[in-house]
């Protein structure tokens, strides 16, 4: 049985070797000294797979085609590979190829991300959780108005395993209103975005069916999704902001057949990507002919930080018939955490099979939090309290983007136009080691290593701009710190990818 779950053709790793920048700079010198060819190939290849844009177990081409694809010898590319199996990077079997892979270290992270209890907050400044306080009054206002249309409710036994029928017409009518015309049987109000991807996971995906997911992607449903059983097939993002790379999802689509994919079109977690409408019809139609249910992530999708920025239609508006995309959308990110209220949005007939399933894990969210949030979307509420959010989002964007290049100003990131974070290249540190140093020092943010599957991205961080300064001024101060130990060597060695050595 063959190793690998995905493949790389020979046009595409040319294609991608020539584009990155370690090739070209190990291209003319290493060290002072002229690179050889086949040296210089193993490190395109290496700093490709690190990077996420050569996932873990993708089989890579023979050597033949390699080496017409690249033009150079055989003998170049026999050696690049040899070199690359000596450093861990690839592993072969006769009869089935060679595949990429990351040497032995550490167990590969694999925890989601847990919210900082409220009591650490004096101690601890946290960078992880991606969630704002309360817009105020707006929600206190919304419970008040809540309580006073819960009375005919208590006459009831208050399980609503669809959702509370105002909630789901009020969530029917925004989609419309977004150009999706949407019925009120066709929203499932869940515990959360995470209790509608695991719903749909229970649904979806019986234990060994592949998942395609974006790569990096969001650290808690990839936790989700594994201790469901999916076999995980990672697809890279398209360099900077510039949203998916079709022709690896369209390759991934062909090479795998997932059952289902998940995706964040709207300010991606944790890169901040935004899809274009384009690479959102060409992605709808790729899962349509490979028979993939796309599940498509709205968490992020009401925080457009920028005056007059032209928003993409959502993902659903390139699926009329209703067969290949399903939403899920929360409140969590746009509103308040603690609410704990998300939605899926889907045809009639998945959204039955799902509120028919729900009575094993749960027979429905919280009446007065369903009422809240009717309220906040029947009246003004719902958009004033998002202009708080995006006016704060942004401020805070702006300060930490400021800190950030005044203190740390190898460090590369570009600007996201909306969502809440920043992902982050630590200039050449690890990530896992700055995460552990600044833990100690008291700033929490989670290293690349969380949003990749199989211990990519180590020389990443994510930060979110939901602090204010001076908070924010302090925790870039301790990032600072934190950065100095790891590069000083004032902290122990932590076993991460040997292509990072801090």
């Amino acid at each position: 049985m063959a190793q690998w779950t995905s493949a790389v053709g020979a046009p595409q790793l040319a294609r991608l070797l020539a584009t990155q920048r370690a090739a070209a700079s190990a291209s003319e010198h290493y060290a002072g000294h002229r690179v050889p060819a086949y040296r210089s190939l193993a490190d395109g290849v290496r700093f490709l797979v690190v990077e996420g844009r050569i996932p873990v177990a993708t089989r890579l081409p023979a050597e033949r085609e390699l080496a017409a694809a690249l033009r150079v010898s055989r003998t170049t590319v026999a050696a690049a590979f040899e070199a690359l199996r000596a450093d861990g990077f690839l592993a072969s079997r006769r009869g089935s190829g060679s595949w990429t892979a990351l040497p032995a270290g550490k167990p590969l992270p694999t925890r989601g991300l847990e919210p900082l209890p409220p009591e650490s907050a004096g101690s601890m400044i946290d960078l992880a959780c991606a969630s704002f306080l309360a817009p105020e009054p707006h929600l206190t206002q919304a419970f008040q108005g809540a309580v006073s249309d819960l009375a005919p409710y208590t006459h009831t036994h208050g399980n609503y395993p669809a959702g509370l029928p105002a909630l789901r017409e009020a969530l029917a009518a925004r989609y419309t209103a977004r150009g999706v015309p949407t019925m009120p049987e066709q929203i499932m109000v869940t515990t959360g975005a995470m209790g509608a991807v695991a719903a749909l996971a229970r649904l979806l995906t019986p234990r060994g069916e592949r998942v395609a997911v974006e790569h990096p992607s969001y650290a808690n449903v990839l936790h989700l999704l594994r201790d469901a059983g999916a076999r995980l097939v990672p697809v890279p993002m398209a360099e900077g902001l510039a949203g998916w790379d079709l022709p690896a999802w369209q390759q991934a689509f062909r090479d795998t057949a997932p059952r289902m994919a998940y995706v964040i079109a709207d300010f991606h977690n944790p890169t901040g990507a935004l899809a274009t409408d384009d690479q959102r019809r060409d992605l709808v139609a790729a899962a349509r002919a490979a028979g993939t249910v796309l599940v498509a992530d709205e968490s992020m999708a009401d925080l457009a930080l920028e005056d007059g920025l032209e928003l993409p239609r959502p993902v659903a508006a390139f699926d009329p018939g209703g067969s290949a995309v399903i939403t899920v959308g929360s409140v969590s990110k746009a509103i308040w955490a603690g609410l704990r209220i998300g939605w899926v949005r889907a045809a009639p007939e998945v959204i039955r099979s799902l509120v028919a399933a729900r009575v094993y894990a749960d027979l429905g969210s919280p009446v007065l939090e369903q009422l809240a949030v009717a309220r906040l979307m029947a009246g003004g509420g719902w958009e004033s309290a998002l202009s708080l959010r995006r006016a704060h989002a942004r401020e805070n964007r702006d300060a930490l983007v400021t800190a950030l290049r005044d203190r740390l100003p190898d460090w590369e990131f570009t600007v996201p136009h909306g969502g809440l974070t920043l992902w982050v290249r630590t200039g050449g540190l690890s990530g896992s080691r700055i995460a552990d140093a600044g833990e100690r020092i008291g700033v929490r943010v989670p290293a690349g290593t969380r949003f990749g599957v199989d211990g990519a991205f180590e020389g990443y961080v994510r930060l979110l701009f939901t602090l204010a300064d001076p908070l924010l001024e302090e925790a870039v101060a301790r990032l600072a710190k934190a950065a100095d130990l790891v590069r000083t060597g004032a902290v122990g060695e932590a076993d991460v990818p040997r292509s990072y050595v801090a």
